[in-house]
């Protein structure tokens, strides 16, 4: 190893550091209202309109932990993402420039709330100046960027890279398909759990135990995360001699088509959400990820330059088969 340079195992995330981390910044989220609640109203001002003036309050307690616990979820994705991020460098700069970002956001919004409360008669008086609340931001941005360039670690390991699937051939005259599918458990459960919630919403209402403005306010959140859920927890993928097809939700409906002709050829690639900025469509259209879980993915390039990332399983075969497809063509 040459001196002065940084070392992947230096900067791999690990979850001992997650875990650390996590707690480190909850304690500091709870330790702050708890030492300094002789001197915050209560309850406490924790939303302020566009003139910056208190229009939402919550007791502190409630606030504190509702603080914490969003925190939390934020925390607990970053320790379950680490197994998948540590052998890509860029992944790893997402993952680190993911942590200290929102660390530094978390932090920076508990001690702007409190420092709006402190002292205040009521949280109708508290005041938050607008400069407070650019410096969070910008705070939190250069902190991410920082841990992302500081944090990145030497060239990605073996595997994580590109990887160039093996040759197929197929006969004159045969004909092949190829099915993949992918997945998401969490967005699944959500779905379930949206559904079963809308069931029992409608139960509940049918029997009278749910009035007309309960079942109104609740019916549209519960319908829109099914909906949504339905078409982005799953995909199938689809190759033919027409080209690559993605069908999206159970019913595999809506399809994106990609025509063979449009397409250079093919290969795998190891992705993960952190890396590409999370789950669903990431990116701009021509070089762009569909992401549902993170692990092999199937890569298409263009004729006309773009790139498209599909996570899906047995990708490797289905890159093989779009390569063959692609050599028949030009012997013909």
């Amino acid at each position: 190893m040459n001196p002065g340079t940084t070392t992947p195992a230096l900067a791999t995330p690990s979850r001992r550091t997650a875990a650390l981390w996590g707690l480190t910044v909850s304690a500091v989220l709870a330790a702050g209202p708890l030492v300094l609640r002789d001197r915050l109203p209560d309850p406490i001002a924790v939303h302020w309109g566009l003139g910056l003036g208190p229009d939402r309050s919550m007791p502190l307690a409630a606030s504190a932990t509702t603080d914490v616990a969003l925190w939390a979820a934020v925390w607990v994705t970053l320790l379950v993402m680490v197994p998948a991020v540590s052998g890509r460098r860029r992944a790893r700069a997402g993952w680190w420039g993911a942590l200290a970002g929102s660390s530094a956001l978390f932090l920076g919004m508990g001690a702007t709330t409190l420092l709006a409360n402190l002292d205040a008669p009521s949280w109708t008086e508290a005041r938050l100046p607008g400069w407070q609340a650019a410096a969070v931001l910008a705070t939190a941005v250069a902190a991410a960027l920082l841990a992302a360039r500081l944090r990145r670690g030497g060239a990605d390991e073996p595997g994580g890279a590109a990887s160039v699937p093996p040759e197929l051939r197929l006969r004159p005259g045969q004909r092949a398909v190829w099915v993949g599918r992918a997945g998401n458990r969490w967005l699944s459960a959500v779905t379930a759990a949206a559904g079963a919630g809308l069931g029992l919403l409608g139960l509940l209402w049918t029997l009278g135990l749910a009035g007309d403005e309960t079942a109104a306010s609740a019916l549209p959140g519960l319908v829109i995360v099914l909906a949504a859920g339905l078409f982005t927890s799953s995909l199938t993928a689809r190759v033919t001699e027409d080209g690559l097809a993605i069908g999206f939700g159970p019913f595999g409906w809506p399809v994106r088509r990609i025509r063979l002709d449009r397409v250079e050829r093919a290969w795998t690639e190891t992705r993960s959400p952190v890396e590409v900025g999370g789950w669903g469509f990431r990116g701009l259209p021509g070089d762009a990820t569909i992401m549902l879980r993170g692990g092999e993915c199937l890569v298409v390039r263009y004729r006309s330059g773009g790139r498209l990332a599909v996570s899906v399983d047995d990708a490797e075969r289905a890159a093989s088969l779009i390569n063959a497809l692609l050599a028949e063509r030009v012997g013909a």
